[in-house]
């Protein structure tokens, strides 16, 4: 089966192909919810702070441009402690009638694995076979038809792309973190350690993230029961109290993506360069494995083109410190199609 669309690959996700854009995009308003809007359920409040940001890790991708390592001051913000979940994202639809880009285009990518048996065939992402193209397939059937949320409702949601998320983020009140607002909170308090609780993968043999197991892509061994997303509370938070930040699923971030911002970019609240055209993804999902990419590092960075969608790309929200303007919730849902808890 053909696509009406080129597709571009990369190790870990293919992607709509880019288009070109002149001048910055604010995606998501910086909305921060009011005094006492239950919307802060579910953040943490990290203070002011001056960390490391990046890595000389070996098995750094040179050219994702993790470095240099350099010092970056972050005034106060919040942030989620876990992904937005199926149920929460739901929640934003039927609340608003949304809908989002993949089923707008009336296809995703699927983890060929996650298909069932006997499903036809589609087109495969060259670089990245294990990726097909499935039509029918969005954040609320991840599979394609047939498929559904039964008992994922607690899972990531998926198959949103940047500008999914960011208009999830602009009616919650939120916005999406930058990259380096996403790593800091990833890292937990932990000084370039690898990993937000340290530098082993698997500390005493405790499994502390979802990622592949066994022979990528053919064989799992599912050590702890999950074959594709499991919920946004699996295994312990790390310092600063998120959940399942490396692993699980990739993360969109505020910011352009560009592979040299490191070497020149501000040392205080850095928001990424003005234009480009992909957005930062951050975090690694459940397909990552040591054999292709170790990408579900904390300072590990990838990206992919705004309105691309896949089964292993979701999201978290930040808001700011300071005294917000009121959400863009509407109690009131409206006449329009609705369609059907996560971290507190």
């Amino acid at each position: 089966m053909t696509s009406d669309r080129e597709v571009r690959s990369v190790c870990c996700g293919p992607s709509r192909p880019a288009t070109p854009v002149s001048e910055s995009s604010t995606g998501a308003a910086r909305v921060c919810v009011g005094e006492g809007n239950p919307d802060r359920v579910g953040m943490v409040l990290l203070e002011a702070a001056t960390f490391l940001m990046g890595s000389h890790d070996k098995w750094a991708v040179q050219a994702d441009g993790e470095g240099p390592v350099h010092d970056v001051t972050l005034g106060p913000y919040w942030i989620d402690r876990c992904a937005v979940s199926n149920a929460d994202f739901g929640a934003f639809t039927t609340a608003t009638g949304y809908v989002t880009e993949a089923e707008r285009y009336g296809w995703s990518f699927v983890f060929a694995g996650l298909l069932p048996s006997g499903f036809p065939d589609t087109r495969a992402a060259a670089a990245a076979p294990w990726w097909r193209q499935v039509h029918g397939s969005c954040w609320s059937h991840p599979e394609g038809p047939g498929s559904d949320l039964t008992d994922r409702a607690d899972h990531p949601v998926v198959h949103v792309s940047w500008k999914d998320a960011s208009a999830y983020a602009a009616w919650a009140g939120k916005r999406l973190p930058t990259e380096a607002e996403w790593e800091y909170a990833a890292r937990g308090g932990l000084e370039q350690a690898t990993f937000p609780w340290g530098d082993d993968l698997e500390p005493g043999g405790e499994r502390r993230m979802n990622v592949w197991q066994g022979r990528f892509p053919d064989h799992h061994t599912r050590p702890d029961g999950w074959y594709g997303t499991a919920p946004v509370t699996a295994y312990p938070p790390g310092g600063h109290g998120l959940y399942n930040a490396c692993g699980n699923v990739w993360e969109w971030c505020a910011d352009w993506y560009a592979p040299t911002y490191y070497a020149h970019c501000p040392c205080e609240n850095p928001t990424g360069p003005g234009f480009g055209t992909a957005r930062v993804i951050r975090g690694g999902s459940y397909l990552c494995h040591a054999s292709y990419c170790r990408r579900y590092r904390v300072a590990a960075r990838s990206s992919s083109t705004p309105d691309s969608s896949t089964g292993h790309q979701g999201f978290r929200c930040a808001a700011d410190e300071r005294t917000p303007r009121p959400s863009l919730r509407d109690p009131t849902p409206p006449a329009a199609v609705s369609r059907g808890g996560t971290c507190r």
